[in-house]
This record gives structure tokens, C-alpha cells and sequence, in this order.
């Protein structure tokens, strides 16, 4: 997989993937992680992201896998800052998007960053909502 960018804009939902053997995603997250660390791609997420992930990795899989996240994976990443105009413009989108879809909050504050930040930077994601915002996905 080439991907068209130095960048990527990773998810929850690849992060766990990626790292945890009970996924169902496991080893095609692997491959695309090992994708993107043999073509230098930088891996993008938010604070928001890095949040979800500890969680649903301390729920999940234990302690000691959400601390391991915190020490190995967070320092690679490359976290987006944003300010309040973005999380203002992410509760507009809930809003208007969430009554007919099941969209999380993070994932509207995805969509912003991604299409306005990230200059609609490919996703690596497992979430399907992505997909049907209109942002571009691997796996494909």
C-alpha cells in the first residue's frame, strides 16, 4: 500500500486494532502499521483520540496494555492542537449529522480537524462512520 501523503490521521479504532491480538483487525492493522513505519508516514491524532484509546484499552485489555500505549505508541504520534473555533464547529456537525447516524462527539472533532487542519488527510480507521463523512480510508 502506497499511501498518497506523508501522513496519516489514525483512530481509536485502528490504534486498538493495531495493538491488541483479540481485535478481529489485528493483523491487517499490523500490516498497514508496518506499512506506514517503512515509508516514514507520520501518524496524526488528537489528545481526544489518545483519551478514547487509554480507555478502551484500560477496559479492555487491562493496565498494564493502556499504560504500555501512553509509554510506547503516544510519543510517536503526532498530536494536533486545536482551539475552541474547531471543538465550536465539531458540536455544529454532532448536531446536525448525529440525530440520523450513530456519530460520537470525537469523531465530529475528527472530521474538523481532518477536513479543515489536516487538509483532508487519509484516515487509518476501522470506524465506518469515516467512511460514510466522506473522508478518505484505509484499509479501503
Amino acid at each position: 500500500m502506497n499511501f498518497p501523503q506523508d501522513g496519516v490521521f489514525c483512530d481509536t479504532s485502528f490504534f486498538f486494532a493495531s495493538l491488541y491480538p483479540g481485535d478481529t483487525n489485528y493483523d491487517r492493522a499490523g500490516d498497514i502499521l508496518a506499512e506506514c513505519y517503512e515509508q516514514s508516514v507520520t501518524l496524526h491524532t488528537t489528545w481526544d483520540i489518545v483519551s478514547e484509546t487509554v480507555t478502551l484499552f484500560r477496559y479492555r485489555a487491562g493496565y498494564k496494555a493502556a499504560v504500555q500505549f501512553l509509554d510506547v505508541v503516544k510519543p510517536a504520534l503526532a498530536i494536533v492542537r486545536y482551539d475552541d473555533s474547531v471543538r465550536s464547529a465539531a458540536e455544529e456537525i454532532f448536531k446536525k449529522l448525529s440525530k440520523d447516524k450513530k456519530l460520537s462527539y470525537c469523531d465530529a472533532l475528527s472530521f474538523v480537524i481532518i477536513t479543515d487542519l489536516l487538509d483532508d488527510m487519509p484516515c487509518l480507521t476501522f470506524d465506518h462512520d469515516f467512511r460514510t463523512l466522506g473522508l478518505v480510508v484505509y484499509p479501503a
